[in-house]
């Protein structure tokens, strides 16, 4: 089961953002061009399912496996370089910016909950970053990790709530348009919301962008329905991706007010067939959270004569069923 809404009627109710740049378009294209040496260009992949046309944009083919580096490398870019880097994240985001800081010759520390996964320890570990284990809880290693960031020349990335990771995100969909310009609806999922922010930059009014998220944990749902960013629960099978409990502030500066934004919800047991058709028929190891969009996709909730689907991680260890 899936739903869709238009956030275009809610931009009065939307939240300023937090202090910092408001990232545009232009932004993104700036972020695109500095990151170009750093970046693997990823492909997109036409084809037809179910006797519709659809293109996916191979994301999981990144440097780390995912989006995540773009928003990390472009947040390490656009200032000064600073003389050591830290972050909160057993996943995706800590490989980002650990990779990012290794690309660039900078110091990193990523804060991890001792629960961390060891397989995203030992992938973190191996870039040459120092990983810190500390609390039971992911908000214990974030409040660590802020507080280690606190000196001077020390660079705090955040996972989405920031304006230059936004813009970072941002380049995969500029990606698309570039390369293939007949797109005309971009389909991404969405957690804190730097990638579907990030994308509704990128591609313009003209186009639409499709946020999908689990029924379970839709942090920007919530906010789309409330007008502002709010608490939401978390219980999917791609919450380890996809578990931000609450929308960024940054990204709901864009994502409130985007009249061409369209959020789709998805139930587990579609999201997870999905995953599973993504490796029958192309051979794509999809992690659950990338292959929401796809799903919503599948359920008639992304519209267009010719969308993209972003294939945004393959960082999990899992066998298909």
């Amino acid at each position: 089961m899936s739903t869709s809404q238009s956030a275009g009627h809610r931009a009065s109710a939307s939240r300023p953002a937090r202090s910092g740049p408001v990232p545009t378009r232009e932004m993104v294209w700036a972020a695109a061009s500095r990151m170009r040496p750093y970046l693997r260009r990823t492909p997109l992949l036409r084809v037809e399912v179910d006797g519709r046309p659809l293109v996916l944009k191979l994301e999981h083919q990144q440097l780390t496996g995912s989006f995540k580096l773009r928003g990390a490398l472009n947040a390490l870019l656009a200032g000064d370089r600073p003389r050591r880097v830290v972050t909160a994240s057993g996943g995706n985001h800590g490989l980002g910016v650990a990779t990012a800081a290794r690309l660039l010759g900078v110091p990193a520390e990523v804060y991890v909950p001792t629960t961390v996964p060891d397989g995203k320890a030992r992938r973190i570990e191996a870039t040459g970053a120092t990983l810190v284990r500390h609390g039971d809880r992911y908000a214990e290693a974030a409040a660590a990790a802020v507080l280690a960031a606190s000196g001077e020349g020390v660079r705090y990335v955040p996972a989405y709530d920031d304006p230059e990771v936004v813009v970072g995100q941002g380049t995969v969909a500029a990606e698309v348009v570039a390369d293939l310009p007949e797109v005309d609806t971009v389909a991404v999922a969405a957690g804190g919301g730097g990638l579907a922010a990030g994308t509704v930059l990128a591609v313009g009014p003209e186009r639409t962008v499709v946020a999908a998220e689990p029924v379970g944990c839709a942090s920007l749902g919530h906010a789309l329905e409330a007008g502002e960013p709010v608490d939401a629960p978390v219980n999917s099978v791609a919450s380890s991706a996809l578990g931000a409990t609450r929308v960024g502030d940054h990204p709901f500066a864009v994502l409130g007010s985007a009249e061409n934004l369209r959020s789709a919800l998805v139930e587990d047991a579609r999201l997870l067939a999905a995953r599973d058709r993504l490796w029958e028929e192309f051979r794509i190891a999809a992690e659950p959270a990338a292959a929401v969009p796809f799903a919503a996709w599948l359920d008639g909730d992304v519209p267009g004569r010719l969308p993209c689907v972003v294939v945004c991680g393959a960082n999990t260890d899992w066998a298909p069923a």
